[in-house]
């Protein structure tokens, strides 16, 4: 059925995830920090692989809630979970690309108590050898928390990450990583109130997030020359749904640069508009705080008028475009 709504976002996905997964197997130049050489080596760990994980699921073929659930229990059937050192075997690609269509599936085709016990589950199938469950744990964060993926999606990675932290096969030195990602993961969830903070302004004024009076505010984390935070900004300037909100006072948008070069952020305050908020977070507060996850600049939040979340940590102008048009024809 083509209408079906799983088939358009698993087609919209499939090409930008096998991007990103052969991105992650090709090592980078330049200076390299211990946790970046770390992660290529896990990566050239698990490159070489060829063998095809066999995934017997018909998204076309279902007829009924029923046999989705069904054969969403047996999607991972075809996997080895025994197969230990020889996981290395797998084609990476093709597990993430396998991965990044079930998280797809079981965010649109269950509820999230299901969803996250599924998840929960596959983790929990991995753990026959630490390899298996190393190997699980590289494709989620892959999939779901690195900053170039189109999945990126911390409601469906903090089950992967509880688990993870529950697993048997962690000990207390595994367990640093997936704990400070749970962390921050559970910062600014979707629903709940957005964590407050104090902005400072270039007069040397400060204000609140949770001060700002408005139906809704765009909460833009940005840097000084950044080409994409550019393009954001354009796209946001020229969109006549968020142009008319903001003449009718009904939106706010707040530019925030959290770093430290208040030279660089001085020399490029004419890129941001002048009916924005344009601000920098002064001794760089929330990064002390971890109140927000700023692995990835840009990043983009919507928030209503009681500044809960509707947006989190996005970089698309259409999808906020989309919540306020959902939100105003309720």
């Amino acid at each position: 059925m083509l209408d079906n709504p799983l088939i358009f976002k698993t087609m919209k996905h499939t090409y930008y995830i096998l991007i990103l997964a052969a991105a992650l197997l090709v090592s980078c130049g330049g200076a390299k920090t211990k946790k970046q050489e770390a992660k290529e080596a896990t990566v050239e760990h698990y490159a070489p692989g060829t063998r095809q994980v066999d995934i017997d699921f018909d998204l076309y073929s279902f007829t009924s809630q029923e046999e989705f659930d069904e054969a969403i229990d047996r999607y991972w059937d075809g996997f080895d979970f025994e197969c230990g050192e020889r996981v290395t075997e797998y084609d990476t690609v093709n597990v993430m690309q396998a991965f990044a269509d079930y998280a797809t599936y079981i965010d649109v085709g269950t509820g999230r108590e299901r969803r996250d016990s599924l998840l929960k589950s596959l983790v929990r199938r991995a753990e026959h050898s630490r390899p298996v469950l190393d190997f699980f744990a590289f494709v989620a964060e892959g999939v779901l928390h690195n900053p170039n993926s189109p999945m990126r999606n911390d409601e469906l990675y903090i089950p992967i990450l509880e688990a993870l932290v529950e697993s048997p096969l962690y000990d207390e030195y595994d367990r640093i990583a997936p704990l400070y990602d749970l962390e921050m993961a559970c910062q600014n969830r979707i629903g709940n109130v957005a964590n407050d903070f104090v902005y400072t302004l270039a007069s040397g004024k400060t204000g609140r997030l949770h001060s700002i009076d408005s139906e809704y505010v765009i909460l833009m984390f940005s840097n000084p020359g950044c080409p994409m935070c550019r393009e954001i900004i354009e796209e946001i300037t020229s969109s006549p749904l968020i142009n008319e909100m903001m003449e009718n006072d009904l939106v706010e948008v707040l530019a925030v640069y959290p770093d430290e070069d208040l030279e660089a952020w001085r020399d490029h305050i004419g890129d941001i508009p002048q009916n924005w908020i344009n601000a920098y977070d002064a001794g760089m507060r929330i990064t002390e705080a971890r109140s927000y996850n700023l692995q990835a600049i840009p990043s983009l939040y919507l928030l209503d008028s009681e500044k809960r979340v509707i947006i989190k940590d996005g970089t698309s102008v259409a999808q906020i475009e989309n919540a306020i048009a959902y939100f105003e024809a309720m």
